[in-house]
């Protein structure tokens, strides 16, 4: 089946993803990295909204706790309330690295899985020196033997939440692995090496799709859950970046895209890189996950 999505707000956005849907209140949320900005939108009445952030955020998760977010701040998780502007940092990530955080999601039992990238100096290349790490609802951190990376992407959960999907973008292949307290059977689920881009952001569908978006290729694809392509959504933008699943039916695919890296001559030809997209899609998703640990409890104990 082939698709397409239409460009849905001209957000120009740098490097935009991390996309989530709030079933709560109704609103879209996501980042532009490299601007510093979290971003909003509600369909209902076409409203945006952007909060500066302290450094850049690469990807959050909702809270159990109304009006708060986990974020993955380049350096370090922290808990952000969308009213008052309160942060609350919870620890640093791999501070001795040259690497900042990157893809991140909930897993079914709250706790945020999330991912680190590699940032090579000048005339450096790009290394796996990052790796997978999960935060505890205790605010725990806990790094996940599932290797080295170098640009973590893609990580999304089965609708039972027993199998976990992720990727380093570089190698051009999706892997999964049995989820639960030590992941398991690590495995590849699809190989992409016969395409030009890399795969990116990923979620999934009530049935068990993988959605992910294929930077560079300007198209977001479906894969059933034996790895077999279902689903091709074309969009007007080279760089797609994640998909989420919206909507009061959540049967609305948003998808973020990026203008990074373009030079000018390659924005003339790509003139909605950086817009959010949107289109129906014969799919409904599944409600968004949310990190089940307490902002309460990054407050000081009493003496």
């Amino acid at each position: 089946m082939s698709l397409r999505a239409e460009a849905l707000l001209a957000a120009n956005n740098t490097l935009g993803e991390g996309i989530v849907w709030c079933d709560r209140t109704q609103t879209l949320f996501w980042t532009d990295i490299h601007a510093a900005t979290l971003w909003s939108y509600r369909p209902t009445d076409g409203s945006t909204r952007q909060w500066p952030m302290p450094e850049r955020l690469a990807s959050f998760a909702l809270c159990e706790a109304d009006g708060w977010l986990l974020l993955g701040l380049a350096s370090r998780l922290a808990f952000f309330h969308l009213d008052s502007h309160e942060l609350r940092p919870i620890i640093e990530v791999e501070a001795e690295l040259p690497t900042r955080l990157n893809d991140g999601a909930c897993d079914r039992h709250g706790r945020f899985v999330f991912g680190t990238l590699h940032e090579p100096v000048a005339g450096d290349s790009q290394r796996p020196l990052g790796g997978f790490y999960r935060l505890h609802a205790d605010l725990k951190l806990q790094r996940l033997p599932l290797g080295d990376v170098a640009i973590s992407n893609s990580i999304a959960f089965s609708p039972g939440g027993d199998t976990m999907y992720y990727c380093d973008s570089p190698t051009r292949r999706i892997l999964c692995c049995d989820y639960g307290d030590v992941p398991s059977q690590l495995r590849t689920f699809v190989d992409l090496q016969d395409i030009a881009g890399e795969p990116d952001g990923s979620t999934i569908d009530a049935l068990g799709g993988l959605w992910t978006a294929q930077w560079g290729m300007g198209r977001v694809v479906r894969y059933r859950p034996d790895g077999s392509t279902d689903t091709i959504v074309e969009l007007a933008a080279h760089q797609p970046t994640r998909p989420a699943f919206g909507g009061a039916k959540l049967d609305q695919l948003y998808i973020t895209s990026a203008r990074a890296g373009l030079d000018e001559q390659a924005l003339a030809n790509d003139a909605l890189a950086g817009a959010l997209f949107q289109l129906a899609v014969p799919f409904a998703g599944l409600p968004e996950p949310r990190f089940a640990g307490s902002p309460e409890a990054c407050l000081p104990r009493p003496a």
